[in-house]
């Protein structure tokens, strides 16, 4: 398995979804010359989108998990295929109505499929789920600028569909030359504190990420619904302003992406990211709500599409899978379901809210915000981390096999100066080079009282990289390698974990 080749190949699909969210919207005036029917009409064919969401998400998680990932990020593929290729010529709106349900489908069998698969593939690869959204908002940036040259050479409208089709077509030889990873594997790690969370604290985990599922998309909503027309009514700011705000959260959110996937290589808690995020953004929620400040709205609005938008519900589905290791597809299509529903119901409830005012629509963001940060925080409440033996001892064993393949980078450069050292004839001992490691060890050494001990395990690695070097040299034979040093330490218990 190649992870980078599958990796690029699923990132691709998520740029082909990042159009599809918008290319209805995009091309409603040519939709409804082309259907011969209102914008209300053409309008009301995205509903078909949430529908398709709603029934396929629950079933196409369980599935994946039966019959594998690979089956459906096919199916999420081939459902696109048709919905782009059939919306560019279809006529009828109830065949049009019949494609959109498609569309929630497929996106419902690509999220089933590939949230799992990056975790699976084990590593740091939580991270990569991250990642998903930047490619996303790749899409959603590269469509206006491509429609908007279509509208201007008076261009066929279906040409867009057609570009999303193309990169599918290609797609679909690309991603079936790559190997999946085992469904459902799990590092021990991962399983051992599955395994040894108390019932009642993984239900209530559950019950606050699945809440979490809705009030993270629920938030997103709302808000780019309605900021516009809030600060317009309510402010009585401009309209380059109004529409800036909502630029601004775009911007906040592709780099929030950025950012929370280098936070997340670096090995930062999630449990404490994904509540610092929430608490953040209900911060920068309520400033918008409240002040009517042009540029206080713009740094708001920012800080908001950061904080909310850069990856915070993928972070919360993270968290849901490491959960249930054994069953991701299952989780992935429960969390999404809520997301789903969010997005059915939302749009509802601030209908009704905007018949009293507009600002009240707005304003009842900041309710689906504290609830946001009560889920999460109860999840991190249950999800603490119970020190025992047995957790502390998988939390090192995590940390040996990065130490192991940094090792192997080590040796691996180390033949290189081995090499080297021979063709100019040098001696395999450099004192003065190990005497300025060992300097350097102590000058990075946070901690005084580990230093000793720090320097006389690199005196053992370098001790075992000459004995390397000399067997190399040896041509009758091999040299052992040297034992490594233990810095003095005599008493046995001192020698283990």
């Amino acid at each position: 398995m190649n992870k980078r080749t599958l990796s690029l190949s699923l990132y691709l699909n998520y740029f082909v979804h990042g159009i599809g969210l918008i290319i209805l919207t995009q091309n409603m005036q040519a939709l409804s010359q082309h259907w011969n029917s209102p914008l209300a009409t053409v309008s009301y064919v995205f509903s078909g989108i949430g529908i398709g969401r709603i029934f396929a998400y629950f079933i196409f998680g369980n599935l994946s998990d039966r019959f594998g990932r690979k089956v459906f990020i096919n199916i999420g593929m081939l459902s696109y295929l048709v919905f782009f290729l059939g919306m560019a010529f279809v006529r009828n709106i109830q065949v049009a109505y019949a494609l959109a349900i498609v569309a929630g489908i497929a996106n419902s069998a690509l999220d089933s499929g590939t949230y799992a698969t990056f975790i699976e593939m084990g590593g740091n690869q939580g991270s990569a789920n991250i990642l998903i959204k930047a490619f996303m908002s790749i899409g959603e940036f590269i469509l206006p600028l491509f429609i908007a040259t279509l509208e201007a050479n008076q261009a066929w409208y279906g040409w867009s569909f057609m570009l999303a089709a193309a990169v599918l077509v290609f797609n679909l030889f690309f991603l079936n030359r790559q190997t999946f990873p085992q469904r459902n594997q799990a590092d021990d790690a991962t399983a051992v504190a599955a395994q040894q969370l108390p019932k009642s604290r993984r239900i209530l985990a559950s019950l606050g990420l699945a809440g979490y599922g809705y009030t993270s998309m629920a938030l997103m909503i709302l808000y780019t619904q309605w900021i516009s027309l809030f600060v317009t009514k309510t402010y009585g700011f401009g309209p380059v302003l109004a529409h800036l705000l909502l630029s601004l959260y775009s911007i906040g959110s592709i780099t929030g992406v950025i950012v929370i996937f280098l936070l997340l290589r670096t090995g930062i808690s999630e449990r404490k990211l994904l509540v610092g995020m929430n608490v953040g953004s209900l911060i920068a929620l309520a400033v918008v709500c409240y002040a009517a400040v042009p540029w206080l709205s713009m740094v708001a609005s920012l800080a908001f599409g950061f904080l909310a938008a850069g990856g915070a519900m993928q972070i919360g589905l993270n968290i849901f899978l490491r959960l249930y290791p054994h069953i991701k597809g299952t989780i992935t299509g429960t969390f999404f379901t809520f997301g789903s529903v969010a997005a059915f119901t939302i749009p509802l409830i601030t209908g009704w809210l905007s018949k009293q005012s507009i600002a009240a629509a707005m304003r009842s963001d900041l309710v689906v915000a504290a609830a946001g940060l009560g889920c999460v925080a109860v999840t991190a409440w249950a999800l603490r981390p119970a020190h025992s033996l047995e957790t502390d001892r998988q939390a090192i064993n995590q940390i040996d096999q990065k130490i192991v393949r940094l090792l192997n980078q080590r040796f691996e450069t180390v033949t290189d100066i081995s090499d080297l050292k021979q063709q100019a004839h040098l001696p395999v001992l450099d004192q003065s080079r190990e005497d300025r490691v060992l300097d350097r060890v102590a000058q990075r050494s946070n901690q005084a009282a580990h230093t000793p001990y720090l320097q006389a395990i690199y005196q053992a690695i370098m001790s075992n990289s000459r004995a390397y070097q000399t067997a190399r040299k040896t041509t009758t034979h091999q040299v052992a390698p040297v034992a490594p040093q233990t810095s003095g330490l005599t008493n046995k218990e001192d020698l283990h974990d």
